[in-house]
């Protein structure tokens, strides 16, 4: 998996790159981006699936200056964490943790 950043000058956003591999992608049919930047919504940023070799891609906006958790959503019902996620955090339920995306520069 990879997580990659761009940020823009001329905004306070950070374009974020997400990308789920082929090798995890291949057994689903759709991949989904939640976190603390979109109210962890399934719906509000859905990965696109290259049907060339069934690795999900997305390019997300997201406003700069926090540290946000985050994680995938694998045909509705499969949480899985991004492995080069900026750290990790124990989730408020405790049975799991949610990847950090650090954009603070």
């Amino acid at each position: 998996m990879s997580v990659k950043k761009q940020f823009l000058k001329s905004d306070q956003v950070c374009k974020v790159t997400f990308r789920i591999p082929k090798e995890t992608g291949k057994s689903f049919e759709t991949a989904s981006l939640v976190g603390d930047f979109n109210n962890w919504n399934a719906e509000a940023h859905q990965m696109s699936k290259l049907k060339k070799d069934g690795s999900f891609s997305l390019i997300a906006e997201i406003p700069t200056g926090l540290v946000y958790q985050f994680r995938y959503v694998l045909d509705g019902k499969v949480w899985v964490n991004d492995t080069e996620a900026d750290g990790f955090v124990d989730t408020p339920y405790g049975d799991a943790q949610n990847g950090l995306l650090d954009l603070t520069k």
